[in-house]
């Protein structure tokens, strides 16, 4: 049976975490900027999801006072379509609630129908675009937000 758990992310998991952001994105983040958000940054918090020992997904959070804002999450592609991103998501919201975080933001592109549908099972709604916002292309982000 395969056992999947998801807990903090170490500075062990990073090369297993960067093959997932780069087989998911497009203009992903490098290794550097994750280890800086994952030492130095005490506003920052990331868990990764391991199936069979082997890291098939994470997810990034920045907490500020009250105001949560989820910076990144993944999961690799073979893996996706089995609710692993529900589950994943479900346990950072549980988590930055725990740490007192009243509200969350995030940003997803607008292309991103599949994302957006599965933020929206999570009471998350559209509140405004952010034009421009990705590098690589140009393309507009969708800002949600949900009331924690």
């Amino acid at each position: 049976m395969e056992e999947v758990i998801i807990r903090p992310m170490t500075i062990k998991d990073l090369s297993d975490v960067m093959v997932v952001e780069y087989q998911s994105f497009s203009s992903p983040w490098s290794k550097q900027d994750l280890l800086i958000d994952l030492t130095k940054n005490h506003f920052s918090h990331y868990i990764v999801m391991e199936k069979n020992q082997r890291v098939i997904g994470y997810c990034g959070a920045w907490i500020v006072l009250d105001s949560a804002q989820i910076t990144n999450i993944a999961i690799l592609p073979e893996e996706r379509g089995h609710k692993y991103g529900e589950r994943l998501f479900q346990y950072m919201l549980n988590d930055v609630k725990e740490k007192g975080a009243t509200e969350l933001t995030l940003e997803v592109r607008v292309s991103n129908t599949v994302a957006q549908n599965m933020y929206k099972k999570f009471g998350m709604v559209p509140v405004g675009v952010r034009e421009n916002y990705y590098k690589n292309n140009g393309e507009d982000a969708l800002l949600m937000w949900v009331k924690l």
